[in-house]
This record gives structure tokens, C-alpha cells and sequence, in this order.
């Protein structure tokens, strides 16, 4: 027997939509606001995945740029209760240290979560030879030794 609310989205979807629209559209000066009403909705794991979204999203645009440390300090302040948006926001802080050749250490990257490494080893933001050459060797999962290895004959072939 099928119920009469059968169709009907649940209430959560509909607010994880509206999240996800607002977040995308927010002005830059009104984000970390935002996140902060986002992450106060009674759906934990719905918040945390649509501020999650936006935190990749954010990240990676900002990447290489001047503003990424006061954008990730500010979200430090709001969603430093969750450990998974402060270990993906730690690991975009990484991956940016890598990207602009700033020290880091091979526990750092031998440490990181599957994620972080599959995105050292294939981000287009040409990490060090040196961090390609580590995951190559000690990446922790098959694909992760294997994107790496691939990085770094392109860019033997490229030199």
C-alpha cells in the first residue's frame, strides 16, 4: 500500500535546495552570515553537506588568491563545532600550501584523508614534484599512487 504523500519531497530536501540556491547567490560580504543560519537548522548532516558544497566550491575558486586566508579564517570562527567541514577546510588549507610551494611535511601528506590526496595527486594547480613523487610512492590507495605517477610523466613529457 503506497501513502497519499508518496510524491511529496521531504521537508529537508526542499530546505537542502534552498541552502544550496542561497549559498550560491550569497554576496561575498554576507557569506560566512549565511553559513552560520545554515549550519543552525535542527538537520545537522543536511547543514554540514550544504555548507560542505559550498566550502569546496569556495575553496577551490579561491585557491591561489589573496583572500583565501581571511575567507577560511572567518569560516574557522563558524564552523569550528564540525569536524568534518574544519578537516576539509584544513585540507584545502593544505592543498593551497602545496600549490604555492610553501612548506609542508610528508606526515601532513601521507596523513591526509583519501579525498585530500586524490585531489593533490589531480588538481590542475600544479602541486610540487615533490608531493606527486610522495603520493606516487606512498599514496594511500592504488588510484591515488597511480593519478600521481600519471602528474608526473606529464610532466617529465611536458619539460
Amino acid at each position: 500500500m503506497t501513502s497519499p504523500h508518496a510524491d511529496e519531497e521531504p521537508a529537508e530536501h526542499g530546505r537542502f535546495a534552498r541552502y544550496l540556491q542561497a549559498l550560491e547567490a550569497v554576496a561575498e560580504a554576507d557569506e560566512i552570515a549565511l553559513v552560520a543560519a545554515v549550519l543552525r537548522d535542527q538537520d545537522t548532516p543536511m547543514a554540514d553537506s550544504t555548507v560542505g558544497r559550498l566550502l569546496d566550491r569556495r575553496a577551490a575558486d579561491l585557491l591561489t588568491n589573496v583572500k583565501f586566508t581571511v575567507w577560511a579564517q572567518n569560516l574557522t570562527e563558524v564552523i569550528a563545532d564540525r569536524t568534518f567541514l574544519t578537516l576539509r577546510l584544513r585540507e584545502w588549507t593544505l592543498l593551497r600550501t602545496i600549490a604555492l610551494g610553501e612548506p609542508w611535511t610528508a606526515e601532513e601528506l601521507t596523513g591526509a584523508t583519501d579525498w585530500f590526496q586524490r585531489m593533490a595527486a589531480t588538481t590542475q594547480i600544479a602541486p610540487s614534484p615533490k608531493a606527486l613523487s610522495l603520493l606516487a610512492e606512498s599514496g594511500r590507495t592504488r588510484r591515488v599512487r597511480n593519478a600521481a605517477s600519471q602528474q608526473l610523466r606529464h610532466r617529465d613529457q611536458s619539460n
